[in-house]
């Protein structure tokens, strides 16, 4: 299929360049504007495909201007930038563009950029003309583990009910704790493949030795230890879903991989040939990687072939509403459990938790919950011990909260400390922390721990 495509640039050798790019790789190029009305003109008449388009411009308008001008004409784009102003870059991510190509441009990235924003921009409009096509009723069974009628959440349950019976990618994001599973589990319900696997992977639990075969899977004798054949978790997800949960955390080495699965639809066993698979991804982070492609932890071409259709959930501390229901629904469940007659919470332990900030989100409120039915002898929770918030400055100023990220890191710096940084063998830190040493390491170097402080381990 041909390409029409059109550059909106001020700096005549740079458009130029990606000129020269563009019909190199057989895309047609209609003109180059250099303002936004003068882009808006040829868009009128040549209807371009995709649009290259700088952030400054000549004249009063922006590229951002002229950007959602292109969204209400269902146009797809990228922004051409050098521009590291955080403001302006902010203004132009809620344009919801394809991506940004970063000046001084490389041939590869142009490319690989517009084949994505092409693929991701064709995969959408197939997913709008479905739901167009067909709004079936939705069965509550979807949503039955997710709890809250808070807008922010009803929100979220109708970008489901969107994206759900499309075929496209989607990447769920939200700080730990937050229930990204369940809302992939939904997704997948929503779906044509819902009779089929749905496999969850936690990249963060996978050993960083094991990841490579516990996704694609080895042949009997390809590695020392191979004794068996296993099938990777791919191809047991085969005509289903797999969902990528702690995809920040996947090794650069690994994502290559990853990408080319998603790009050829086959997998490559380790000792085996390639096969063919048929597989939808949904994946997960609790990172920021816009920040992890900027300090090169990440893949730009994976993180745009993973984001084509975002969806956020928001902190528990963000839908207040929510607690009082999710904590009826988990004393319900745990009373049930522990065959135990309480039915809810006493008013004051209700406004208690309503006060506190839930670095945890709802698995912190899941396990408290817990935790307060064993220790309950009543029909009524009326008593309850949070964690002490200690988020307030000297001046009285609130403190960021720490991530769950920030706290491991604390926790392993402290342990390590009093080990004076031993880790392997009796008393060591990997014996402490309850883990095998390699996935001590392993978990030090994603935190950023570093090793020159090692010196003390002689073992």
């Amino acid at each position: 299929m041909i390409v029409r495509v059109l550059i909106v640039e001020d700096q005549f050798i740079e458009a130029d360049n990606l000129r020269a790019i563009l019909r190199n790789a057989g895309y047609i190029v209609c003109k180059i504007a250099r303002s936004v009305d003068e882009g808006l003109l040829i868009v009128e008449k040549e209807n371009p495909d995709l649009v290259l388009l700088d952030i400054r411009l000549k004249g009063d308008l922006t590229g951002i201007d002229m950007a959602k001008i292109l969204r209400e004409k269902n146009i797809a784009f990228l922004y051409l930038s050098a521009n590291s102003n955080r403001e302006i870059l902010e203004a132009a991510k809620e344009t919801k563009p394809y991506g940004f190509l970063v000046k001084p441009f490389r041939e590869k990235d142009v490319l690989v950029m517009l084949d994505i924003a092409f693929y991701t921009h064709h995969q959408n409009q197939l997913a709008i003309k479905a739901l167009r096509r067909s709004t079936p009723a939705i069965s509550e069974d979807v949503f039955k583990e997710t709890i809250g009628s808070s807008e922010v959440m009803r929100e979220v349950m109708e970008n489901v009910k969107v994206v759900g019976a499309s075929d496209i990618s989607v990447l769920i994001l939200g700080e730990s704790g937050t229930g990204k599973e369940l809302i992939a589990q939904s997704i997948h319900r929503l779906s044509s493949r819902k009779s089929k696997p749905f496999i969850p992977v936690n990249c963060a639990a996978l050993p960083a030795n094991l990841i490579e075969s516990e996704l694609f899977g080895h042949e009997k004798g390809a590695f020392t230890g191979a004794a068996d054949k296993r099938i990777g978790k791919f191809e047991q997800g085969n005509e289903g879903t797999v969902f990528l949960d702690e995809i920040g955390e996947l090794p650069l080495e690994l994502q290559v991989k990853l990408l080319r699965v998603l790009q050829e639809k086959e997998v490559e066993p380790l000792g085996g040939k390639k096969r063919k698979i048929d597989i939808r991804i949904i994946a997960a982070t609790n990172r920021n990687l816009e920040e992890e492609i900027a300090k090169g932890c990440f893949r730009l071409d994976l993180y745009y072939r993973l984001n084509v259709f975002p969806i956020t959930l928001p902190a528990l501390r963000e839908r207040k509403e929510d607690i009082a229901p999710l904590a009826k629904h988990f004393v319900d469940v745990f009373a049930r459990k522990e065959n135990k007659p309480i039915t809810g919470v006493a008013n004051h332990v209700l406004q208690t938790m309503l006060n506190y900030h839930w670095p945890g989100n709802i698995r912190e409120l899941e396990n408290l919950i817990a935790r307060c039915v064993l220790l309950t002898n009543g029909v009524i929770i009326d008593t309850i011990k949070l964690p002490a918030q200690n988020n307030v400055t000297s001046n009285g100023a609130t403190a960021p909260l720490k991530t769950m990220t920030e706290n491991e890191k604390d926790h392993i710096l402290t342990i390590l400390e009093k080990c004076k940084w031993k880790i392997h063998g009796e008393g060591g830190a990997a014996e402490l922390l309850d883990l095998h040493p390699s996935t001590l390491n392993s978990r030090m170097k994603k935190l950023g721990i570093g090793k020159k402080y090692l010196g003390n381990d002689s073992n």
